[in-house]
């Protein structure tokens, strides 16, 4: 398959995360935000982890995001191990390390179930092990990092990646970096803003958004029967809020359109993708008109209140009710600590909103206050 690449960003950011200099916080770990579906991880892939490697870096690759139901915690001591199993000389050693003389490499003789999180081997060990037999630096690339703090074995995981980068990074190894990205820049901040987090004070940029050079190149592969003008898709592109899927699609509703005519092929492809912006917004909506008064509500007032929803605050309960009374007036119910505590589990479940293990919430998808702004859906909510 055919990507477009982002070599020049990628070969400058892969510099930027390597570089060993007293000014410089990257060795404390790198933060990306973008919005969900605009190229973040398939750069991450396609990109970012060939231009580590050509600088010299082992880059050990993670998705979040891959088995929602996968504990975070366990999915990135399984990304360690499966690394570690590709060198038998640091399975030897740790075998040592763990008491064990004797090692049958490949065996039963050592579990790599004793490497992780309280398992008599710690990844902080395992990873200088590692950066001791690779003998260059280690880059570790998690993609939906933010989803590391909704458990608690995703914070130890995180916590044991800050004492592992502490270690590889002094003189006596090859140095780690860690390069977390995130769809959400307020829940990745998440992750260094406060003093109880494992990558305080670490570097949180805006990933760069696709531009007019991948506009470009899309209309160049086009065969819709008549050229697009990059100009005006990428106008569309915008509309699109720099989804790549979007024009996608659009072209693929344009290319099955069978007896088109050639002078129509513009206009129809700009139809198109309002088209695709519109179903974007009305599935959305469609999960939110399903909800329960309780479950629409408490979703309203978060929508609302945002970093400063508090979600069991007496005012924040009393804001609950007068939005339920002004939208459900023949609802006889109230909600109290209990009902909201259920009604966020609900959200939860329907991957509305997002919970941090320490108990705080935020929306899933940034863009979904705004659309429900705009369906009215919020003009009952207290500010």
């Amino acid at each position: 398959m055919e990507f477009f690449r982002r070599e020049e960003l990628a070969t400058n950011l892969a510099k930027k995360v390597l570089e060993v200099s007293p000014t410089s916080a990257s060795s404390s770990g790198l933060f990306l935000a973008a919005p969900r579906r605009t190229g973040k991880s398939t750069f991450l892939r396609e990109d970012l982890r060939p231009a580590l490697e050509k600088e010299g870096a082992l880059v050990l690759y993670v998705d979040l995001w891959e088995d929602r139901s996968a504990d975070p915690g366990e999915t990135i001591v399984h990304m360690v191990r499966a690394e570690l199993a590709k060198h038998e000389g640091v399975i030897t050693r740790l075998a040592r390390s763990a008491g064990m003389e004797k090692v049958a490499v490949g065996g039963l003789s050592f579990s790599q179930d004793r490497i992780g999180l309280g398992d008599g081997i710690s990844l902080s060990t395992a990873l200088a092990e590692l950066s001791d037999e690779v003998k260059r630096p280690i880059a570790l690339v998690i993609d939906e990092a933010q989803q590391a703090i909704v458990s608690e074995k995703g914070n130890d995981a995180l916590f044991a990646l800050k004492a592992a980068r502490d270690e590889l990074n002094s003189s006596r190894h090859f140095g780690l970096r860690v390069v977390a990205t995130g769809s959400n820049r307020d829940k990745l901040a998440m992750l260094r803003a406060g003093r109880d987090q494992a990558f305080m004070g670490a570097p949180l940029i805006n990933f760069p958004t696709l531009g007019m050079d991948y506009v470009q190149w899309f209309c160049h592969r086009l065969n819709l029967g008549a050229p697009l003008d990059p100009a005006r898709v990428y106008e569309l592109f915008k509309r699109a809020s720099f989804r790549p899927e979007l024009l996608g699609a659009a072209a693929d509703a344009v290319r099955f359109e069978f007896g088109l005519p050639p002078d129509q092929v513009s206009t129809r492809f700009a139809e198109a993708i309002d088209e695709q912006i519109a179903e974007s917004e009305r599935e959305q909506l469609r999960v939110v008109h399903n909800l329960t008064p309780p479950q629409s509500t408490v979703l309203r007032v978060m929508a609302v209140r945002g970093e400063k929803f508090a979600p069991f605050e007496a005012a924040t309960i009393e804001s609950y009710n007068a939005v339920l009374q002004a939208t459900s007036p023949n609802v006889d119910a109230k909600i109290d600590v209990s009902g909201a505590q259920q009604a966020l589990a609900a959200l939860q479940e329907k991957a509305l909103i997002w919970r941090a293990a320490r108990g705080v919430y935020a929306l899933e998808e940034t863009g979904l206050a705004t659309l429900m702004a705009s369906a009215g859906m919020l003009d009952d909510v207290p500010r």
